[in-house]
């Protein structure tokens, strides 16, 4: 499933979860091209969660939309990704340095806040008990 909504004028959210056939991956890309019109200087938050691979089909849909893809980067200057999986951070941190004109940040599922806290430049205050966990040994 990929779910997409604009839950302001210049932010797009994504969220993606299971498995995507060709049908589900025409449609959300559709829907992203759609709700990204108009967007400048854009926010954009990617929640991926249980995550699996998709299938052939999807990623012939994906290939054969890459040119409309790759001009959607060039509306949005950040993007935050949510994902417990660690591989999927690290690829999107990657791909955040391939992408010049994009930043791309990555947190953990439960950190919402504080994704969204970047998003809007905004600092997000760690709490006394986070501060104790990390504290140095």
């Amino acid at each position: 499933m990929l779910n997409v909504s604009k839950p302001s004028a210049n932010r797009v959210d994504i969220e993606l979860s299971g498995a995507l056939d060709a049908e589900a991956m025409r449609s959300a890309l559709d829907h992203l091209i759609e709700k990204s019109e108009g967007i400048t200087h854009g926010k954009m938050l990617y929640k991926i969660s249980d995550f699996e691979m998709p299938t052939l089909g999807a990623m012939a849909v994906e290939f054969y939309r890459m040119p409309k893809l790759f001009s959607l980067t060039s509306k949005f200057d950040k993007c935050a990704v949510l994902s417990d999986t660690a591989w999927i951070r690290t690829a999107a941190e990657i791909e955040g340095a391939v992408i010049p004109s994009l930043a791309i940040k990555s947190f953990a599922l439960a950190d919402t806040k504080a994704a969204e806290a970047w998003l809007d430049g905004r600092v997000e205050e760690k709490s006394s008990e986070e501060e104790e966990e990390n504290f140095p040994v």
